[in-house]
């Protein structure tokens, strides 16, 4: 999983980048230790000259150079956040309860859950094995390939079945996928998905093997800002 700092004056190397999620209420604190640390900060305008759109994120630059790029975890959608600035407003955006449905899933197993305000309130979870690839060449690779390719179709089957049923009279929003990108996509393909494979996809989650402790802390990052923070050179 992306890496998470406790706080945005953590000590990495010149020129260093990260990323933090930080939930909408505790943003405007984090940008105010960031502006301590490391200098004023300032929208920064976009290759075009202008400010960068909300959709597109909010680009601060501090005094010492170091950057910070915050997008929101969901779009706006006729729901604009409320306050005086940018970050506020930001802030008061990804305060608003919305709800996901989160499909995880790697070769070793997957998680399934629909996610308001941070937290789980549905979920299935497990492991289901699909081989690694094989050195071997020839029949036998040939052999090896359709049954991994086997396992893999079994597994988004299944898992597509999983969702669709935890999914189910929760009115789902959005949908964001993490874990196996190809495993993930191919899982929102099956018929099991069909009534969901329209909504709008947030941003991807790289995340370990899927397990119930990996779906909440899933939970609470595709609910927070993202934040992408480069330290000055």
């Amino acid at each position: 999983m992306e890496t998470r700092p406790s706080g945005p004056n953590e000590k990495q190397p010149p020129g260093a980048g990260r990323t933090a999620f930080i939930p909408g209420p505790r943003l405007t604190g984090w940008v105010d230790r960031f502006a301590a640390s490391h200098g004023a900060v300032q929208e920064e305008p976009d290759g075009g000259g202008t400010l960068l759109r909300a959709a597109d994120g909010t680009l601060l630059r501090a005094a010492d150079g170091a950057t910070a790029l915050l997008r929101a975890p969901w779009p706006v959608d006729g729901r604009p956040g409320k306050g005086t600035t940018t970050v506020e407003r930001l802030a008061s955006l990804a305060s608003q309860e919305r709800r996901l449905g989160i499909i995880l899933v790697r070769r070793g197993g997957y998680a399934v859950g629909v996610v308001s305000g941070g937290k789980v309130s549905a979920s299935k979870s497990g492991s289901r094995y699909v081989q690694s690839r094989s050195a071997a060449g020839g029949s036998s690779q040939q052999r090896f390939a359709r049954r991994r390719e086997n396992q893999a179709n079994a597994l988004t089957e299944a898992v597509a079945g999983y969702a669709a049923g935890v999914f189910a009279g929760h009115s789902v929003e959005y949908l964001v996928l993490g874990g196996d990108a190809a495993l993930s996509a191919a899982v929102l393909e099956e018929k099991a998905l069909k009534e969901y494979a329209s909504r709008t996809r947030l941003a991807f989650l790289a995340v370990a093997d899927p397990n119930a402790t990996v779906l909440r802390r899933a939970a609470a990052d595709a609910c927070a800002v993202r934040i992408e923070v480069t330290d000055p050179l």
